[in-house]
């Protein structure tokens, strides 16, 4: 594992002093031209962060673990800073909870933040499809754990969920209750998780010796209510509504039901819902909601154990052994896709 860069190194890179460089960081004017641009030339070419905490680390190292979820206002992510926080209290250390609500910019800018900060370690679920703001990351030396995403190609640890058998799971369901034609609102196209769901519906379907177009994909910009709600418009708009609809995630799942009671539709005679994650809110629907449960409390104290794991006393940089944790779904049948075709 690469070594954080500190001071000492943006000196050396310029052919500074240190005092010099800190002089750049605290009081540019004091600095001539010439040698402050050479001083933030190296700063930006080395990746180095100033830490905020340093005094801390000089008396010993960082008690703050951070989390930088997709979005906070979706429970799923509330259950998984709840297992994170708890393995990381059992271990004498604290959870700085960011929310990353599925910008690119956001994260990249938490992510700065963490390595200014000069936590402990990072557990991520990560927004930007690209890997960039990891790359990015990487080079600052500090240990993270992928959280809800496979880690293929990668070094780093992850705890995930086999979203491949849980579309899979949801989309057989339907099937087995007669379903020949099946909507998909699935949410940002860039998200694995997304894409894996799918995948796991077209199998579900050719396991049934059905094709590929007994799946119609209703895509959508964010993966919230209000977003569901968009979706379920437009499936009322279609002029051959499919009879049964799986959404990449309860909070979507939740806003088609709601453009369905609006409407005038009835769930399930008229539409069968399934959703994923169930969360709280799942069961206590006007029409509890049939959904794909994924074990978050679990996801989360299990990756925030692998990261206390990594950076344990003693532990070598780059000599832990990475794993990546792969957990399965399960199907919890309620109302919402009872309905016999």
């Amino acid at each position: 594992m690469a070594q954080p860069v500190g001071i000492k190194d943006v000196a050396r890179a310029a052919g500074v002093s240190v005092g010099t460089v800190s002089n750049v960081i605290n009081r540019p004017d004091t600095v001539a031209t010439e040698t402050r641009a050479r001083v933030l030339s190296a700063i930006d070419r080395l990746g180095y962060v100033r830490s905020e905490s340093a005094r801390q680390l000089r008396a010993g190292r960082s008690r703050i673990m951070g989390l930088l979820v997709l979005d906070m206002g979706n429970p799923f992510f509330v259950d998984v800073a709840r297992g994170a926080e708890r393995a990381a209290r059992d271990a004498g250390l604290g959870v700085m909870v960011c929310n990353s609500a599925e910008s690119v910019g956001e994260e990249a800018e938490y992510l700065s933040l963490f390595a200014e900060q000069r936590v402990r370690g990072v557990l991520l679920t990560p927004a930007d499809a690209t890997g960039r703001n990891i790359a990015s990351f990487r080079r600052h030396g500090i240990p993270f754990v992928l959280v809800d995403r496979v880690s293929e190609g990668t070094s780093e640890c992850s705890v995930s969920v086999d979203d491949v058998a849980g579309g899979a799971l949801a989309v057989r369901h339907l099937v087995d209750a007669g379903h020949r034609s099946i909507a998909y609102v699935s949410g940002p196209p860039g998200f694995t998780q997304v894409r894996d769901r799918r995948t796991g519906a077209l199998h579900a379907l050719a396991e049934a010796g059905l094709g590929p177009e007994c799946l119609r994909e209703l895509p959508t910009e964010r993966l919230d209510v209000a977003a569901g709600r968009d979706a379920g418009a437009r499936l009322l708009g279609l002029a051959d509504r499919p009879t049964a609809v799986f959404c990449a995630n309860d909070l979507l799942a939740l806003g088609v039901l709601q453009a369905m009671y609006a409407a005038g539709v009835n769930v399930p005679e008229d539409l069968a819902i399934v959703g994923y994650d169930d969360i709280e809110f799942a069961a206590a629907a006007a029409v509890p909601l049939t959904s794909v449960r994924q074990p978050a409390v679990t996801m989360g104290a299990l990756a925030a154990e692998m990261l206390l794991e990594e950076t344990e006393e003693g532990a070598a940089p780059g000599r832990h052994e990475h794993r990546r944790v792969v957990l399965q779904p399960e199907l919890v049948v309620r109302r919402s896709s009872l309905s016999a075709r």
